[in-house]
């Protein structure tokens, strides 16, 4: 019996996006125009510029080819001792999200993360993927993350967050909703707030070059999360759990928190296992690379 994740069931062009920026249109050093040349020149198809409580359908760059994938973040300060905080970034279609260009969107201060399902409300309500974003640097507790419902993607990697916070570079909040089956899907994102945090992480989606069809593919798990490393393959054959990949130096199968299996080596690209009795419904796999760079694939779900 084979069971190929989703991202890997069909041919296709991956392509290379990010979902989460800023410019100088909220709190971001960068101008629109400078962004998209950025992520442009660095080999991007796509981009989400998601400036605080701002809608963008806007590809600010003349000329550009970068495809423009509508988008928002939105957040609330919440009560609390220090900065506690819920951001929710939004993508969605050319027509029928629910905003107009460049609308604002606020939020009056109070209550605890829990208490915002709100936000992710009128996300969702808008038509708009939804993804969780830095919960270590929000501050959010895992109780209220998993109080939460309807938010497709949670960030696993968040460049600003782990360059300038150290934080926001692991699973442990993902694998936590995974565990208890709900079907939420990793990303890894820059949320640049100036140039220098841009291009570290991003989604490989296998889509066409059109909102429509990312956006279908990033809804149904059909993309992998990476700093690095490439994922061409990830797979469950007859008992073997197969990986395909860029030379790494670690391949890693989890589910739920601790390591299923390891294997460490130089060069290697791609590793087979026995898979064992699980604990939980899925199988996801991580690897990292030479230079300490990781890229995670979505989870193969066993319900």
């Amino acid at each position: 019996m084979l069971i190929r994740q989703a991202a890997f069931a069909k041919k296709g062009t991956f392509l290379k996006g990010n979902l989460h920026c800023h410019t100088t249109l909220s709190d971001g050093k960068g101008t629109p125009a400078a962004v998209i040349r950025q992520y442009e020149n660095a080999g991007y198809d796509f981009l989400a510029i998601t400036d605080h409580q701002r809608y963008n359908f806007t590809n600010y760059e003349e000329g550009s080819d970068l495809l423009i994938l509508p988008g928002i973040e939105e957040d609330r300060f919440l009560d609390g001792v220090g900065m506690p905080v819920l951001h929710i970034v939004g993508v969605g279609p050319e027509e029928g999200n629910g905003y107009t260009d460049g609308q604002p969107v606020h939020y009056q201060r109070g209550g605890s993360a829990c208490q915002c399902q709100d936000i992710i409300d009128n996300v969702r309500g808008a038509g708009n993927l939804a993804v969780l974003c830095h919960p270590m640097w929000s501050g959010n507790a895992v109780e209220e993350i998993k109080a939460l419902h309807d938010f497709q993607m949670i960030e696993v990697w968040n460049t600003g967050a782990a360059l300038d916070w150290g934080t926001d570079s692991n699973t442990y909040h993902w694998d936590v909703l995974l565990h208890e089956g709900r079907r939420v899907y990793a990303v890894a994102s820059d949320d640049g707030h100036n140039l220098q945090q841009n291009c570290f992480g991003w989604v490989r989606v296998n889509a066409e070059k059109n909102v429509p069809s990312i956006l279908k593919a990033l809804e149904n798990g059909e993309f992998y999360a990476s700093c690095g490393p490439e994922i061409y393959d990830f797979f469950i054959e007859d008992g073997q759990v197969c990986i395909n990949c860029s030379p790494v130096s670690q391949i890693i199968l989890r589910n739920f928190s601790c390591p299923h299996r390891m294997l460490r080596g130089e060069n290697m690209t791609g590793g087979q296992f026995q898979l064992r009795d699980l604990c939980t419904d899925y199988i996801r796999a991580e690897i990292v690379d030479a230079q300490g760079r990781r890229a995670w694939t979505q989870p193969i779900f066993f319900d």
